[in-house]
Order: structure tokens, then sequence, then C-alpha cells
């Protein structure tokens, strides 16, 4: 635990600091302060540190807003990631934003835990809208939430975290009483879907796993992995990009919008390729080829073609040649003739 004189230090030697512009010196000065007195450590200060503060000295709107730029200010210039830049820090600013979040969470995930996880194309549709609406109900702007990574998630004691490229983290916890949020389902339902085309890059059998599913392993994500697209784009027979790319937050928006609005569209049923029953390789299905029954006598026919196509064509050089000759000697009198004129 630091003491005071620490602390004060500290907010001394920041104060002093050029970094600081002069008309946020008395805001981060009242929230050192503050720091110095519920022991918190004033930087980096950490989010809920932020709220906290913001919630014990109440103020006008533009106020606190004034005071979290400040502190926002201080971070940034000094190299530390901006605490206000956060979701929980947002709904203390904003209470008609918080109310609304409030309101569409709960709708988000009921309607994410309402889409089909099975068949085809509609378990591979389901899955994906329904990690971008259990993303959408963390209050995540879908700039953001478009630009996640399959390393920015993870899950943390039964509550799913996401943590954008600048460092904010959002998270859902799990209801009272409840041991694990319902989104973390569904976030392991889409990251076994990723999986499963880390081994089996193919629509095909993706389609049979939906439809017949087998077991897929979740090893721990690669270098290259976690620095691949969370949510890609899918067409309309069910393929996803063969190199992973990114939705675009227009796109994340016009799903959001239509699940909400009731307007989504159904995902009827595809045909699937051709297979035995229980012929797997691996446990897992594959196509089947049809048989092929070869002629057998192709091979002494084989033989006999090209014996008649050599004996045909032995005399071609000298055909060639004599062409050739022929074509010279028209030649020539050509430019007889073009001499005479």
């Amino acid at each position: 635990m630091r003491t005071a004189r620490e602390y004060n230090g500290t907010r001394q030697e920041s104060l002093s600091e050029p970094a600081i512009p002069a008309r946020y010196r008395h805001d981060w000065a009242l929230f050192a302060d503050w720091c110095t007195a519920t022991d918190q450590h004033p930087l980096p200060a950490s989010p809920e540190a932020l709220a906290l503060f913001l919630r014990e000295h109440p103020a006008a709107a533009a106020t606190q807003r004034r005071r979290v730029s400040a502190i926002n200010t201080v971070h940034t210039r000094h190299g530390h990631p901006a605490p206000g830049r956060n979701e929980t820090v947002r709904r203390r600013l904003d209470a008609a934003r918080a109310a609304r979040l409030d309101r569409l969470a709960p709708l988000l995930l009921r309607k994410a835990a309402e889409l089909p996880v099975a068949g085809w194309p509609s378990g591979v549709f389901g899955r994906r809208d329904g990690m971008l609406l259990v993303l959408a109900a963390t209050g995540m702007p879908f700039a953001q939430l478009a630009r996640l990574r399959r390393g920015d998630l993870h899950l943390d004691a039964g509550t799913l975290v996401a943590t954008t490229t600048d460092g904010e983290r959002f998270c859902l916890i799990p209801e009272s009483g409840t041991a694990e949020c319902p989104a973390v389902g569904v976030y392991r339902r889409w990251a076994e879907i990723l999986a499963f085309l880390d081994q089996y890059p193919n629509t095909d059998l993706l389609a049979q796993h939906l439809t017949d599913p087998i077991e897929v392993e979740q090893v721990t994500l690669t270098d290259r992995q976690a620095l691949q697209p969370m949510l890609s784009p899918i067409d309309r027979w069910g393929h996803l990009p063969l190199m992973p790319q990114p939705m675009t937050a227009q796109s994340v928006a016009a799903i959001v919008r239509d699940h909400l609005s009731g307007r989504a569209r159904a995902r009827g049923p595809l045909p699937l390729p051709l297979r035995k029953e229980g012929d797997r390789d691996d446990a897992l299905a594959a196509r089947i080829e049809p048989a092929v029954d070869l002629d057998p006598h192709y091979y002494e026919r084989g033989i006999r073609a090209r014996r008649l196509a050599q004996h045909s064509l032995q005399n071609l050089a000298d055909v060639l040649d004599d062409i050739e000759d022929q074509a010279d000697q028209l030649l020539d009198e050509l430019l007889t003739i073009l001499d005479n004129l």
C-alpha cells in the first residue's frame, strides 16, 4: 500500500509536467487527491476506479465529461490507456444511453439464444449472428465490434470478456444465481465453427458437421489464428472467405437491426454433398465419388491406336519439308514479279 506522501509526490510530479494542459490541472488534482484518500492508483487508473470517482463526485454532465477528458489526457500523454474509454465510464456519463442498453441487452441475448445452431446453412448463420448479437449486447460500438480478432475474446470465470484493439474491455457478467452467462455458450458454439475450419477448411465438410456433428478439439490459438477476425461475412450458400476477412461496421449494424425488427432473413435448407452412411475418415464424413467401371481391353486398344498413329505420321516430316520448299519457291517467284514491276 502506498502512503499519502507517495501519492502526493506522484500528483505533484504529474502536475508540474508540461504534458498536462492548464485547463485540466484542477480536475486532475481533484482525482489524484481522491485516489490518495481511497488508496487508488491515479496513474494508471482503472476504469472501475474512475467510475467510482465519478459516482462519489456528482456534478453536471458537462463537468463530468470534462473530468473524464482531463484524466484521459493525462493517461494518454504518459503512455497509458485512457480509462475513460470504457463502457463502465460511458454508462456513468450518459444515463440515457445506459438505460437504452439495459433495455436492449436482454432482448439481444434472447434473440441470440433463439437462433438455430444446427442444419445447413442455418446453423452457420445462426452461430455467427448469435455471436454478433451477444457482442452488441455489451454496448460495444459497431466499428470496434467489426474489428475484433479471435484473440481479443476469452472466458474468465463464467464471464465473456472482449478487449478491443484500443485496450477497452467489455464484459457480460452472469446473472445472480447462475454460474455462467448464456453468452458463453453462444461464444463456444461459434468458436467451435472457427476451430473446425482451422482443421478442415472445407465448406462441404462444415455442412456435414452441422447436420451430423463430430467432436472438435479446440486448442490454444496460434499467433496467426489469434489475429484473424472474429466475425466474417458469409455468402448465401454458407461459404466463409478462404482468406479470413472482417465484416464491415455497416454489415454488423444491418444484421443487428434486422434481428431486432424481426426482418432477419430465414435460411432455408440446402442440399448436402453426396455421402454414404457410416463412411467416415477419422470420424469425419467425406464426399463419396461414384465407382467407375473400366473396360478391361482399354490398354490393348490404346496400344493399337498409338501404333496406327505412328505408322500414319511417319512420313510427316517429309511432307512438311516439301511444303517448306514449295513456300520458298512461291516466295522467290513473288520477288521476281515485284522486281519486274
